[in-house]
């Protein structure tokens, strides 16, 4: 008996493990790769395979892991990395990026090493807010070219040195004929005072009918007169730019060029995954905040765009509609992620749809080829009286349909904490600022943000099963304090000493600096009430919630014993299958879960060598093989940088 249950436990592992349960391969069930960044070019984060369920996912066991050793702790003038990447498999191998943006192909069934690219980064240095972070490369098929022609099939990387790279996908050579040896320098007009550190791109590229359209990072709350948020398409065969989207409110008066600067300053940047709809020509961008982030007075009316959802023409970057999720945003409720399409009998009349969730918690369902909402969106009054200078929307949008999925108020009473010291903590800090609910503007002394600037949701965005109609989406719930400091009295204040989460921006060229950190009690914890993270399904044609689970645990932010299931803050996706099983990994606890689609139960988990804040991919390749689920690992900018990607997969065929 003893001999058999250590044989059983050498097989399971995860919640509700039993003995191992070997995979019965059925030939004719769905076979599926991984072909883009959320899935598909629509973002959907879905997978029709179905081979792992909830009766077997207990079963899953770790099949390969690869080590790139491509990494950094931020130790001497080596700038710090983040491994949030998203693999994508197509061609047959598995594909992605690491902090110091190489490219790396692997064998999807066995983790082997196909090939390696590496760009040479140049700006490499510990410089600037920002760990290095590449999201994902992209791929993309010439229709034009022979089989077996170079560079027929292609890769699309965004770098750190502002470089847009094509890469041969069979043999990760550069593609000669793009640009300069397979380079488009992305630095073009946008400034010859712009560090490489402030302006880069972090989310993959997206192609459609051929045209590679890309946006980029601009480093927040720095300056006024920040690099422009402008989104270029590049031909995909030769790298000639086809057109630029420069954010810019209609009828506006551009100010003559200098610096080497032909875009707008200060715009609306674009550094989320984009997502895009081939059949129609169209381009789905998220949209940042102008800059600065934390004050408005002087945009003089720049954010037309900013925040909001925008549908471009793929091939002339004409802009389509828009629709914005925050007026004159002051709180960095910038739209983080990507757009997702979606077209399900019973929603919104059945029409094409783009499902666009934000910060706030608020999802949006808009018409795909309209940007109308498909349901009621109010405005509704909100607080006033910004600081002198600041001019606020009397109103903010909300939807109706889902309602918003996160709660915004913080009072007294909401404090919590572990024992009674530090729930009066809590307590004295929430009395001592600001707080009317979402949408506080910041002030002088101090106002609570609720939802944090990190979100609510963030570039993990939502997965979507068509089939069944339902929305998956993480959640963080964690309050943040943001604070305005008038300009003479921030000049004694160090920047450079502020570490994340504690932030100081200068915000040069207006009157104030700005001061922003998470509301925390003296023992270091949230000061609202668990859980601090979510996972909620939400039925789409009903808009009402299906269930929500706690996500995450107080492990590896704690010591043990003291592992309590309250949450955890969280930044990466989920993905949903067909088979009814949602994986994530997301929090700060170097944990990989699973959870029954239907009833939003737990029902596998299993420790990684690093926090995975990134979003699982699953694929199957062959009718004789098995269904992979794969996770990238390597920490974020709140955990210990590293270097695995982990592959799962039931135990061997029978």
């Amino acid at each position: 008996m003893l001999l058999a249950v250590l044989l059983c436990a050498g097989l399971c592992t995860g919640v509700g493990a039993g003995c191992s349960e070997r995979v019965v391969i059925d030939p004719t069930s769905p076979v599926a790769g991984w072909p883009a960044h959320g899935g598909d070019l629509g973002g959907l984060r879905y997978s029709p395979l179905t081979q792992i369920t909830p009766a077997n996912v207990a079963s899953l066991q770790e099949v390969w892991t690869y080590r790139h050793g491509d990494f950094s702790d931020g130790s001497g003038d080596v700038a710090r990395t983040s491994f949030p990447v998203t693999p994508i498999v197509a061609n047959d191998t598995l594909y992605f990026c690491t902090g110091f943006m190489r490219v790396i192909a692997l064998d999807p069934e066995t983790g082997a090493e196909r090939w390696t690219f590496d760009p040479g980064l140049r700006a490499s240095r510990g410089e600037g807010p920002y760990p290095l972070t590449c999201r994902g490369v992209t791929y993309w098929e010439d229709p034009e070219a022979e089989d077996t022609a170079v560079c027929a099939r292609r890769i699309f990387h965004g770098t750190r040195d502002s470089e847009l790279i094509a890469l041969d996908a069979d043999t990760g050579l550069p593609c000669a004929e793009f640009g300069s040896e397979g380079r488009v320098a992305l630095r073009e007009g946008i400034g010859d005072d712009v560090p490489a550190w402030e302006y880069y791109p972090t989310s993959p590229p997206v192609v459609a009918r051929d045209v590679v359209a890309i946006g980029a990072l601009v480093a927040d709350s720095l300056r006024v007169d920040a690099p422009a948020g402008v989104v270029r398409g590049f031909d995909a065969r030769t790298g000639a730019l086809r057109w630029a989207w420069d954010p810019v409110p209609p009828g506006w008066r551009s100010k003559p060029s200098q610096g080497g600067r032909r875009y707008a300053s200060g715009t609306p940047n674009v550094w989320a995954p984009m997502s895009a709809d081939e059949e129609r020509g169209l381009v789905f961008v998220p949209t940042g905040n102008p800059s600065p982030d934390s004050y408005g007075g002087q945009r003089d009316g720049i954010d037309y765009y900013g925040s909001s959802t925008v549908a471009l023409d793929a091939e002339t970057g004409e802009l389509v509609w828009h629709f914005q999720s925050v007026h004159h945003d002051v709180w960095d409720y910038d739209v983080g992620s990507q757009p997702t399409l979606f077209q399900i009998e019973g929603v919104g009349g059945g029409a094409p749809a783009v499902a666009q969730a934000t910060k706030m918690g608020h999802v949006f369902l808009l018409d795909r080829e309209t940007g109308e909402p498909l349901y009621p969106v109010e405005e509704r009054p909100v607080p006033q009286d910004g600081v002198p200078g600041e001019t606020l929307s009397p109103t903010q949008p909300f939807p109706t349909h889902p309602p918003p999925l996160h709660p915004t108020e913080v009072t007294s009473d909401s404090a919590w904490g572990f024992t009674p010291i530090d729930e009066a903590d809590c307590r004295e800090k929430i009395l001592r600022y600001r707080s009317e609910g979402i949408f506080t503007p910041p002030s002088l002394q101090g106002s609570l943000q609720y939802p944090g600037s990190a979100g609510g949701m963030n570039w993990g965005g939502v997965s979507v099963d068509p089939v069944r109609g339902v929305l998956y989406t993480n959640q963080t719930r964690s309050a943040a304090v943001v604070q305005l400091i008038p300009r003479e009295d921030f000049a004694a204040l160090d920047p450079s000493s502020a570490t994340y989460p504690n932030e100081l921006y200068p915000m040069t060229g207006t009157p104030y600096g700005v001061k922003r950190f998470p509301l925390l009690s003296s023992f270091g914890a949230p000061c609202l009430a668990p859980p601090w993270g979510t996972l909620t399904a939400v039925d789409l044609a009903t808009g009402q919630v299906l269930w929500e689970s706690t996500l995450g645990t107080t492990r590896d932010q704690a010591p043990f014993p003291l592992w309590f299931e309250l949450g955890a803050p969280n930044l990466g996706g989920s993905i949903v299958t067909a088979g009814g099983v949602v994986f994530i990994g997301a929090t700060t606890e170097k944990t990989f879960r699973a959870f029954d689609a239907r009833t939003g139960d737990e029902i596998w988990s299993r420790r990684l060598p690093y926090t995975a804040n990134s979003t699982p991919i699953s694929y199957r390749l062959r009718p004789d093989g098995r269904q992979f689920v794969v996770i990238a690992a390597g920490g974020h900018g709140w955990s210990q940088p590293g270097d695995a990607v982990v592959a799962f997969a039931l135990p061997g065929a029978r």
